[in-house]
């Protein structure tokens, strides 16, 4: 009896540790990104926020969700990507919105390239062709221009996929690749802050929630033995996020020489 009654009580529990683990892994990638959101809202200030770091997560997770469609695995992972892609919407909704509003003399520039003579009067743009300019790509004054070419994107890589769909060395290198693009989540961080000589405007908040994440991840590959890449690839993430960790110690004790952007004021736009 006593046994039995142990039993009775070990399931819902087991269940409902299993169902907060998997609750964990759909919201826990995007909790990070809550102080930050909450800092450029409060501040109206993005420039130490790189909105890259936003391309970089929602690359990612569309080719998460694509390899998903040649090799099933769980779904709060699946649920994860759609949540994150979410959030990375709301985040560049913001940063867009504040910046264009603190670059009041700044040219404005869009997916689809407006007339220049359209600008001078004010006039609603003529969306003639697209601008490629990557001087100035993922650096529109529009969140509707993100929206256009996370889409192009997706229906690009999406009818690629369809078509190779039954190839396991493709679905194979896709999830390859959705992971090691989330490797690389730091990256433009880390150049943001070298560029700027200073982490001023980042939240340390969200790089240490960063960090803790992805050093559990990483642990939890390696216990489990996980696939090789993505053993490698948590490592690598793990030390970017330890380098951007030293930037903010050497920025803080070492102020650096701040950069002139007089000369060109698109130069002072956030990536």
């Amino acid at each position: 009896m006593e046994p039995g009654g142990l039993e009775w009580l070990l399931v819902p529990m087991q269940q409902l540790v299993s169902w907060g683990a998997a609750g964990a892994m759909v919201f826990g990638g995007v909790v990070p990104y809550i102080p930050q959101y909450r800092d450029i809202r409060r501040t109206q200030n993005a420039e130490g926020f790189s909105t890259y770091v936003c391309l970089v997560l929602l690359v990612a997770n569309i080719l998460r969700i694509l390899f998903w469609f040649g090799r099933h695995f769980e779904s709060p992972l699946l649920w994860q990507s759609i949540i994150m892609i979410i959030t990375m919407l709301l985040m560049l909704k913001l940063c867009t919105e504040v910046r264009v509003s603190n670059e009041l003399n700044v040219k404005r520039r869009s997916f689809a390239a407006a007339d220049s003579k359209d600008e001078e009067i004010k006039a609603p743009p003529k969306r003639s062709y697209l601008d490629f300019d990557l001087n100035y790509f993922w650096h529109w004054s529009k969140f509707t221009d993100y929206v256009q070419c996370v889409l192009t994107f997706t229906g690009v890589t999406g009818y690629i996929t369809y078509l190779w769909l039954d190839s396991s060395l493709f679905v194979e290198t896709l999830g390859f690749l959705a992971v090691f693009t989330e490797a690389m989540l730091g990256v433009p961080q880390l150049y943001r802050n070298y560029q700027n000589r200073s982490t001023e405007g980042m939240s340390i908040k969200m790089v240490l929630m960063w960090t803790s994440g992805d050093t559990f991840k990483t642990v939890y590959f390696i216990l489990n033995q996980a696939p090789f890449q993505f053993s490698i690839c948590g490592l690598l993430q793990v030390f970017v996020d330890i380098a951007i960790l030293l930037q903010v110690y050497l920025y803080s004790h070492y102020p650096q020489k701040p950069v002139s952007h007089t000369t060109h004021p698109a130069s002072t736009k956030a990536l």
